[in-house]
């Protein structure tokens, strides 16, 4: 892939990869502020009104009608949480020019006007937004919420992140807060949308095979000229002081047949180079099939019916998750400590670590295989303001060494211990 950055304006980005592997062009636009609980309600219920309307397209079926007369085109929104941030998504995938009919071919400009329409010009009742719609997705925003309680495995990891950064910003519930939705009106909703689009860090994402008309066809857009330079109200990621505490141990009860045991482990690290290291040392402990946590305690003790462990780079914090038997919670843990303890002393093979390098180079070669993850890498490296290039990511991966992951290891402890059981 051919990737370039340009700065259209302070702290407004296009980025454009380019690649002839598809026969479609994916187009988004982020938008990333720093999570703050008196914003995080109001800024995830922004998108899902953004998607109903447009000043051109006011409705749902306009848009939809919109969409299929760009041959099928399709458009998205989404919401992330990255480090301290919070991230508001934007997508259309479009089929490429270059299979169309010749005089056709301008269903990329035209989709990306329709794309950044939706995200910069809303649809407006009375210089606001419609009361209609927001009240409609507060509703269907206050089932998402509720409704986190459904998949026990993930909320037992939201409650853990919870505990163990409370009263900090990624603490914070990406979708937000029930008892925050009745404050907002569409009123106070839509002034929250300017200062969301006046505060916040863009990042206009064009991939597929495109030409450089592209970068000339967003500098002359109206929706992009009237964007203002901004000093942006984000967290770029940095590696973080970690004062180590006691050991947190929060217990929950709820109607549950399973136990979820989730720990959050710290690694006082002071350098973003050590961060891979850090991957290997996570996909060793319990981020693959062969991993210490899955052979250990769910193969061979048969304790648990999920074992593993999930870096969050942004944050630099790993949280080991098992699934068990609520009787089983004291062995559960004991052994997790051991895995802990292994990885310190270098108990694992160079078979762990080859097995471990393999899998982390396969998934840094699909990198290029779908163009949401070409975005997904790029941007993550946009955030973590490092420039590394996957041949040379690959090449670091190479060369981490045993000695390297056994020091990591030793500056792993665990902070917050979760168990939600009956």
């Amino acid at each position: 892939m051919q990737y370039k950055q340009i700065e259209l304006k302070k702290a407004i980005k296009l980025h454009t990869i380019k690649s002839d592997k598809f026969k479609t062009n994916l187009l988004s636009v982020f938008l990333t502020v720093k999570l703050d609980k008196e914003k995080v309600t109001s800024n995830a219920l922004i998108p899902s009104v953004l998607r109903r309307g447009s000043k051109n397209m006011q409705t749902q079926e306009k848009i939809n009608k919109e969409l299929e007369e760009l041959y099928g085109a399709s458009f998205d929104c989404g919401l992330d949480k990255a480090g301290d941030n919070q991230v508001i998504k934007f997508y259309i995938e479009t089929i490429n020019d270059n299979y169309l009919p010749e005089n056709d071919r301008n269903i990329l400009k035209i989709s990306l006007e329709k794309l950044l329409e939706l995200v910069f010009d809303p649809y407006l009742e009375d210089d606001c937004f419609s009361k209609e719609y927001v009240k409609q997705e507060k509703n269907n925003l206050k089932n998402i919420i509720e409704s986190k309680i459904d998949n026990k495995g993930r909320y037992a990891l939201d409650r853990c992140i919870e505990e163990m950064y409370k009263n900090e910003p990624f603490g914070l519930y990406k979708y937000g807060y029930v008892e925050d939705l009745d404050k907002i009106n569409e009123k106070d909703l839509y002034k929250e949308y300017q200062n969301l689009i006046k505060d916040s860090k863009i990042d206009i994402f064009i991939t597929g095979n495109i030409d450089e008309n592209i970068i000339e066809q967003i500098k002359d857009n109206e929706n992009i000229k009237k964007l203002q330079d901004r000093e942006p109200k984000y967290e770029p990621h940095k590696i973080e002081d970690i004062v180590q505490k006691e050991e947190k141990i929060v217990n929950e009860s709820m109607d549950v047949t399973q136990g979820k045991l989730v720990i959050g482990l710290n690694i006082n690290i002071d350098n973003e180079k050590d961060k891979y290291i850090v991957l290997m040392y996570n996909n060793i402990l319990g981020g693959s099939a062969t991993s210490k946590m899955f052979q250990n305690i769910r193969e061979k003790e048969h304790l648990a019916y999920v074992a593993n462990s999930i870096y969050f780079r942004h944050k630099n914090v790993i949280f080991i998750n098992c699934g068990i038997e609520i009787e089983n919670y004291d062995k559960a843990l004991s052994l997790t400590r051991e895995q802990l303890e292994d990885m310190k002393k270098g108990n694992f093979t160079d078979e762990d670590i080859n097995n471990c390098k393999k899998g982390i180079i396969a998934t840094i070669k699909g990198i290029e295989d779908e163009q949401d993850t070409m975005i997904t890498y790029c941007f993550g490296q946009e955030l973590s303001q490092t420039g590394v290039k996957l041949d040379e990511y690959q090449d670091i991966i190479e060369k981490i060494t045993k000695e390297q992951i056994v020091d990591i290891a030793n500056k792993v402890s665990i902070n917050t211990i979760y168990f939600l059981n009956n």
